[in-house]
C-alpha cells in the first residue's frame, strides 16, 4: 500500500480542498470517493485511515477527501467540493494506475453530501464524467432531507423535516435509473436518521427503480460507531463484489 496525502483538489486552492489517496500495490483497481462525517462544520478526512488501509489491501484504491465546513462554507459549497473532487479523481486517478470505476460514499455529513450528488445531477453533470465511470454509491447513515445544519443556516429550527431542494429525496424520480447503491443506518441511529432511511428507500421503490439495485445494511448500535473500522471497509469491498455480478 502506498500512501498520498495532502493532494490540493479544487481550482480555489482553499485549505480545506485537499485529499488524500491510499493506493494499493497493483496496477489496475476500483477507486472509492470517501467524505467525512461531522455535520457539514467538524471531521477530518484522517478519520477513515484504518478504512483506507483496509480497502487498499484488499487492492481497491480510497480516496478520502476534505471539503469546506460550516462556518466559513455555506449551502450549497460543501457539495460543490465533493463533486469536483470526484471530478479531480477521474481527470488523476490514471497518474497512479488503471481505473476501473469510481465508487462515492460518505458517511453521516458525507453520506447527506452522497446523496446529493447521486440524486441531484447539477453537481456533477457539467463536469460531463462518462456515464459508465460511476459504478455505485454508498449512503452511510446520511441525511434524506434536507440537512439540519442547512436549516440552521436558513434560521430554521434544525428538529423541522423539510424536504426541498437541499434534500437528497426531493431529486428522487428525475432520472430514469440510478447506479447501484447501499444504504446504511444503525438501529439506534440519530434521532429520526433510521426513520428516515427508510423513507428513501421506500421512495425509490414507489418509483419502481430497480430493487436489486439498492442494498441495505442495518446496523446494531449508535449512530456510524462502525464507520471508521475495518468492518466499513469489509461492507464496502462486499458491496463493490455484487455491483461486480
Amino acid at each position: 500500500m502506498k500512501f498520498i496525502s495532502n493532494i490540493c483538489y479544487g481550482k480555489a486552492k482553499h485549505s480545506e480542498q485537499y485529499l488524500d489517496i491510499y493506493l494499493p500495490d497493483k496496477d489496475s483497481f476500483k477507486v472509492f470517493v470517501y467524505m467525512h462525517g461531522g455535520g457539514l462544520e467538524a471531521g477530518d478526512k484522517c478519520s477513515a485511515k484504518v478504512v483506507g488501509e483496509y480497502l487498499s489491501e484488499q487492492g481497491v484504491a480510497f480516496v478520502s477527501i476534505n471539503y469546506r465546513l460550516y462556518p466559513q462554507a455555506m449551502y450549497p459549497q460543501f457539495i460543490c467540493n465533493a463533486a469536483e473532487a470526484v471530478r479531480w479523481v477521474y481527470d488523476h486517478i490514471g497518474e497512479y494506475g488503471i481505473c476501473e470505476g469510481i465508487y462515492i460514499g460518505g458517511s453521516s455529513a458525507g453520506g447527506y453530501l452522497s446523496m446529493m450528488l447521486c440524486f441531484d445531477d447539477k453537481y456533477l453533470s457539467p463536469y460531463n464524467l462518462p456515464a459508465d465511470i460511476i459504478k455505485g454509491y454508498v449512503h452511510d447513515a446520511g441525511q434524506p432531507t434536507t440537512h439540519y445544519n442547512v436549516l440552521r443556516e436558513r434560521g430554521i429550527d434544525s428538529r423541522r423535516v423539510i424536504i426541498d431542494e437541499a434534500a437528497p429525496i426531493y431529486h428522487i424520480g428525475k432520472a430514469d435509473k440510478y447506479p447501484p447503491m447501499m444504504f446504511i443506518v444503525s438501529d439506534n441511529d440519530m434521532k429520526n436518521r433510521y426513520e428516515q432511511t427508510q423513507l428513501i428507500i421506500s421512495t425509490l421503490k414507489h418509483f419502481e427503480y430497480d430493487e436489486s439495485k439498492i442494498y441495505y445494511r442495518l446496523m446494531h448500535g449508535t449512530h456510524c460507531h462502525y464507520s471508521a473500522t475495518e468492518e466499513f471497509g469489509r461492507m464496502i469491498c462486499e458491496f463493490i463484489k455484487e455491483t461486480e455480478k
